[in-house]
């Protein structure tokens, strides 16, 4: 008995409806998903960076420290910033915030000491800096996002204030009362409310103008309190994050939806006295996107 012969399949038959399905597949996805901005729609706002090396920075951390409920310094600590970081050379300006504001992705800013000339932006809450933030990566095609604490402190540089009291001040709170009265009076008598031309108060070891100067720059990290034993091991931690830290002449922690610190709405110390930021570059996956497709 001879075995029926069996007939080869039509692979290229087969093939070739499945290839023209991707294809269909695909197409449809491009007219249904969002594709990002094309590089160079928004060349003309793409703001000045300057690119920092992976490192390290040894800086006191954030946040409200205490000892069998007694306030005492924050530690020192090591934070690695693992890969490059692109950061605004200036902060933001009040004419470039402006631009988003008549695009209707941002509310008008509400500064409190109007200044002339090529100003930062001033007057503007957390929520504001995120939109800007939103605005500014969909027109550019980058990913635009406030700092975080330790990115701010690792970029600031030698310019980077340490808001340590140094006191032993763990068996007697009132010294530490004291001490904290005796910086927020020289702070008073050395504030200057006017905000300055972007780049008056020149750039740091970095290139970056302006760090630690002319107005206090929001960041996207939490306000937290921390209990901690005398060894320094954290028992409790309860982070507040509807306060964010701002970074600038000193730290401080504000509540996000302040614009006018003098208002109120600052955690503790004296208040700043302007309010704006300065943005970093996100890796986005879709930065080469156009680079693939031959543009």
């Amino acid at each position: 008995m001879t075995a029926l012969a069996h007939k080869p399949k039509d692979t290229v038959g087969i093939a070739l409806p499945a290839t023209l399905l991707a294809l269909a597949l695909g197409a449809i996805a491009l007219q249904t998903l969002p594709l990002p901005p094309m590089p160079w729609a928004g060349a003309s706002i793409a703001p000045q960076t300057v690119t920092l090396p992976p490192g390290q920075v040894t800086y006191r951390v954030e946040g409200h420290f205490f000892i069998d409920g007694n306030p005492v310094d924050a530690p020192l600590a090591d934070t690695a910033i693992p890969a490059p970081l692109t950061m605004m050379k200036y902060q933001v300006t009040a004419a470039d915030y402006a631009l988003c504001v008549a695009d209707g992705a941002c509310e008008a800013a509400e500064p409190r000491n109007p200044g002339k000339g090529n100003i930062p932006v001033t007057g503007v809450h957390f929520g504001d800096a995120t939109a800007y933030a939103a605005w500014l990566s969909d027109k550019t095609g980058q990913a635009w996002a406030l700092p975080t604490d330790a990115e701010w402190a690792y970029a600031a540089g030698s310019r980077f204030t340490d808001d340590a009291l140094n006191i032993d001040d763990t068996g007697n709170p009132a010294l530490r009362w004291l001490a904290d009265y005796r910086k927020e009076a020289e702070r008073q008598a050395a504030a200057d409310p006017t905000p300055k031309p972007v780049g008056t108060y020149g750039e740091n070891e970095y290139g970056l103008a302006d760090m630690g100067s002319n107005v206090w720059e929001w960041t996207d990290t939490c306000h937290r309190r921390v209990h901690v034993d005398v060894a320094g091991k954290i028992l409790s931690e309860q982070p507040a994050c509807t306060i964010r830290v701002l970074e600038g002449k000193h730290r401080a922690s504000m509540s996000y939806f302040i614009r006018d610190a003098k208002s109120g709405g600052c955690s503790v110390g004296l208040p700043p006295d302007n309010l704006g930021f300065r943005l970093v570059r996100r890796p986005a996956w879709y930065e080469n996107f156009w680079g693939r497709l031959g543009f």
